[in-house]
């Protein structure tokens, strides 16, 4: 083997190396010296003057080559794309049996006394804050070339797919019996919807896919996000990435900021469409709905009990209906503060309803975790209050009094830049973050699945550290 040599002085060998006289030179070592010839100090400082330019050059005028991932380039009329373009995460979608999804929508409209359609294509999904599953499920039936800008690109190949959606309408699932059936007009002949056995049947369905069982569900993905969807299977599935709107009702060893992703309500009112301004803003806070709740949800009585009476304050309590979301909407379009309280669990609509009004959320929700926080500073948007200072009498209104309208006129504006995160029917919208957060959760998901087929299953009486536990540690007041 040919290794590369050394930099060394060459050898001395006998060429090289001047044969002794075989006689006393004429004249003296002195003359010798003063004959010699001087070794001429021109060529080293034309050399070191030279490399001075060019390095004098290469520091004032040169451009180095630009990597965009962006470009393309062009020879020969061929287009060459960058790597990038091709990099997207590939996702599967589970072609399950019609009574997950079609299925939950027509159980839904009987089960409220409406007509049985002829076909899945005249089905309308009711319209409710819980409509995510029924907009992920539409775009990815989309043709291609109509989700070019998508994080993710849906094959049709399981064999090439990164991760797997199970499109389950879990949310609708969990509500397609009304609350109170004896006063419907149902046929006695018609079976009774049944959630939970629709969830187990789910899960039997799915446990028999080869592709559930390769990787134990880390790569698969699926949506929850009314708080109570998924309950009976939720430890079955827990693997997987969970779409959900908070972790009110989920254990630190089920959802995670690290494994799941946290969805905006669709809101329910419609948005704002006038200029930024105080004009026609005259109320000072605006808040409409129920004022008993569970849980967290128990300071919205506080909250009402010393916000009634103030002046430029409107707080109603009323519940969810078309002539409630008429008065919630003028009222959110004519105040300059929306308040956001926690209800059952920590989220609720409201604050997406406040957010495409243009209305400053005022969040009292110590415990809430928010949409898409990588790109979105909500401190910019919002203002956080504590519990406790929110219910002392007279804080929470003497502190809004003083925001300035500079400052509102702020909020305002950085209203406006992120309104469209949280518009699930624009095309730069709600589903396209929702997909690029989930394709940001690859990488982990390849690493537990790899780690899950070397570790030793064990019981554990703690969560593992394999997941980052949600927000239970408060919020910092704002102003």
């Amino acid at each position: 083997m040919n290794l590369r040599p050394k930099l060394r002085s060459p050898p001395l060998t006998a060429l090289s190396i001047p044969s002794p006289p075989t006689s006393p030179l004429p004249y003296s070592s002195k003359s010798v010296l003063t004959k010699m010839p001087r070794k001429s100090l021109l060529r080293p400082s034309l050399v070191l003057a030279f490399l001075s330019l060019f390095a004098l050059y290469s520091f004032l005028f040169y451009n180095p080559p630009n990597y965009n991932t962006n470009t393309s380039i062009n020879l020969d009329n061929r287009s060459f794309r960058s790597v990038d373009d091709n990099k997207k995460v590939k996702i599967y979608m589970y072609d399950l049996p019609r009574r997950f999804t079609y299925g939950v929508i027509e159980s839904y409209a009987e089960a409220r006394g409406g007509e049985t359609v002829g076909s899945d294509a005249l089905l309308k999904y009711p319209g409710n804050q819980h409509s995510a599953e029924w907009y992920l499920f539409s775009d990815l039936n989309r043709p291609g070339d109509q989700r070019i800008d998508s994080a993710l690109t849906r094959v049709m190949d399981p064999e090439e797919a990164d991760l797997f959606y199970v499109p389950f309408f879990s949310s609708l699932s969990l509500v397609a019996n009304p609350i109170r059936s004896a006063t419907v007009n149902v046929s006695p002949n018609r079976t009774v919807y049944n959630d939970e056995q629709t969830q187990e049947a789910l899960m039997e369905w799915l446990e028999e896919q080869v592709y559930w069982k390769r990787n134990n569900g880390w790569d698969h993905v699926f949506i929850c996000q009314d708080p109570n969807a998924l309950y009976k299977i939720i430890d079955r599935v827990k693997n997987g990435v969970l779409l959900v709107s908070d972790f009110g009702r989920l254990g630190a060893n089920q959802a995670s900021l690290v494994k799941d992703v946290i969805l905006p309500y669709s809101h329910r009112i419609n948005s704002y469409k006038g200029k930024i301004g105080l004009e026609n803003r005259k109320s000072l806070l605006f808040f409409m709905g129920n004022r008993y709740r569970k849980e967290g949800g128990k300071i919205r009585d506080m909250l009402f009990q010393v916000l009634e009476n103030e002046q430029e304050v409107i707080i109603k309590h009323g519940a969810q209906s078309r002539e409630s979301r008429r008065m919630a909407s003028q009222g959110m379009h004519t105040s300059k503060f929306c308040l956001h309280p926690a209800g059952d669990t920590p989220s609720a609509c409201r604050l997406f309803d406040a957010i495409v009004s243009l209305c400053v959320p005022v969040i009292v929700s110590d415990y809430i975790e928010l949409p898409f926080e990588d790109v979105i500073d909500y401190r910019k948007i919002a203002i956080f209050l504590d519990t406790y200072t929110a219910v002392k009498p007279g804080s929470l209104v003497k502190l809004l009094r003083k925001v300035t309208p500079e400052r509102i006129l702020e909020f305002q504006k950085e209203l406006k830049k992120v309104k469209r995160y949280f518009e699930y029917e624009e095309a730069n919208g709600t589903v396209k973050e929702i997909w690029r957060q989930v394709s940001l959760k690859l990488p982990r998901i390849k690493l537990m699945s790899n780690r899950d087929k070397r570790i030793v299953l064990r019981d554990l009486t703690q969560p593992d550290c394999s997941c980052l536990c949600s927000n239970q540690s408060g919020v910092h007041t704002t102003l």
